[in-house]
């Protein structure tokens, strides 16, 4: 097999094309609120939010009466942001954490929305929802991608001051009336627009796996922020086109390999990663011993 034939000729067809696309407007929107998350030590609730999309996806299934995107996206969005509003909501009111209430929560709306879907629906249709359909992505979806990725760049731009003040000294931010709640709620309904925008091609389990694998194994390469964002970017879209194309030629689920090869390149950096890795961690231990 040639080269060409290898990465090249499987962009000939539309649909291929389509979830190139996709999988770009993705990386872009999803892979620094990623880094947001990584840096707040709130990866769980990214995850938490992720499956909290499903039951607003299913009812807006059920109202609409087929897989409509527009409902199903609006359903997931409210569900979504629901959720991570009473999350925040019970935290304050209650003696317990905000991990702990996002667990919580995310639990029963899996639950419930695995009923919806299951009452009204078909397994074909159920599978779609929970794992998404890549190479079916339209041009609908690619508008609402687009159009995610966008205002998540410019609301990021707006956003970074404070956030990072968030994530580094957030009492400081309070002492000078920062407005810090406010932040934090904005940055949740980024997260769920990109949650709701990924759904319709890597589904409600998977879409969060594009978000957080590509940010974690960021930190294991670079150390300031900067150098994350850029990192979590480019390690979206080198899996995105990696497992589109493995996908292709071994004839698997796109979405899955999408995020398989997301977790190899985890396991990768992991072990060679220059900022923290195990083989890198273990020669400065060796050089020391040495010195």
């Amino acid at each position: 097999m040639t080269l060409s034939q290898l990465l090249i000729e499987p962009f000939a067809d539309d649909f291929m094309r389509y979830a190139l696309a996709s999988v770009l407007f993705l990386a872009v929107g999803a892979a620094p609120v990623g880094v947001f998350l990584v840096m707040r030590r709130m990866s769980l609730v990214g995850d938490a939010l992720g499956h909290a999309v499903l039951p607003g996806a299913a009812a807006g299934y059920i109202a609409a009466g087929s897989l409509s995107l527009p409902a199903m996206s609006l359903g997931g969005f409210a569900a979504g942001l629901a959720m991570a509003l009473l999350a925040g909501l019970v935290s304050r009111h209650t003696n317990l954490k905000e991990d702990a209430n996002f667990a919580a929560f995310y639990l029963s709306s899996l639950a419930i929305g695995v009923i919806l879907v299951s009452l009204g629906g078909n397994s074909v249709e159920l599978l779609h929802l929970l794992f998404g359909s890549v190479l079916a992505v339209d041009l609908l979806s690619l508008q609402l991608m687009g159009a995610v990725a966008s205002c998540t760049i410019v609301a990021l731009a707006v956003m970074f001051r404070p956030l990072m003040l968030e994530s580094i000294d957030p009492l400081f931010l309070r002492a000078v009336n920062g407005r810090g709640g406010l932040w934090h709620v904005a940055f949740l309904i980024l997260v769920v627009m990109n949650l709701v925008a990924g759904f319709q091609a890597l589904g409600t389990l998977m879409s969060v796996g594009l978000m957080m694998l590509p940010a974690i194994t960021a930190r294991l390469w670079a150390r300031n922020m900067g150098g994350l964002m850029l990192a979590s970017l480019a390690f979206a879209l080198v899996c995105g086109l990696g497992g589109l194309l493995f996908s292709y030629h071994v004839e698997i689920p796109s979405g899955p390999a999408i995020i398989l090869w997301c977790g190899a390149l985890y396991l990768f950096s992991v072990v060679f990663g220059k900022e923290g890795g195990m083989l890198t961690k273990w020669l400065k231990h060796r050089k020391h011993r040495t010195a």
